[in-house]
């Protein structure tokens, strides 16, 4: 079995990228938090002791897909174009969605930023959140989508 991230000695190693064309790359996660009636409310009504939820779990998004490299061992630090996270509101199932779209030119993708962007929104949430209930549960963090590179494009099929 050949393995990518080993040298012949089984020492783990960084990819050498050098050869591959640079391209268009994007990639889109999401995920869920489930935060019940009274935390939902409190939320959208900005009246939550810790500040305005939604927006700092944005910055935090953004800043964990900056910081991917220095937490995923192995994963290369990218010069990214572009970084959004947005947020939809499921009042029936009292949960808040995240979805976190990354774009780059480059020579690797960017799964693993919009992925770990996507949970430092929702442990954001969760942290801002749990002095009215630890009754919250994260769930359903994938990669929606990806665009670019080798292996082509990718498209989440609900199962």
């Amino acid at each position: 079995m050949d393995f990518t991230h080993f040298d012949e000695n089984g020492n783990a190693i960084m990819i050498d990228v050098s050869s591959k064309d640079t391209t268009q790359r994007s990639a889109l996660a999401s995920g869920e938090i489930y935060v019940g009636k009274e935390i939902l409310e409190k939320i959208e009504n900005h009246q939550m002791k810790k500040g305005d939820v939604l927006s700092v779990a944005r910055i935090a998004g953004i800043m964990a897909v900056k910081k991917t490299s220095d937490i995923i061992p192995l994963c290369h630090p990218l010069l990214l174009s572009k970084i959004t996270v947005d947020f939809n509101i499921n009042h029936e199932k009292e949960v808040i969605e995240t979805y976190c779209k990354v774009t780059c030119l480059g020579k690797t993708g960017v799964e693993m930023e919009a992925l770990h962007g996507v949970s430092a929104t929702l442990l954001t949430i969760y942290d801002m959140s749990k002095a009215v209930s630890k009754e919250m549960e994260i769930k359903n963090i994938h990669l929606v989508s990806k665009s670019g590179g080798k292996s082509g494009d990718f498209k989440w099929q609900e199962k």
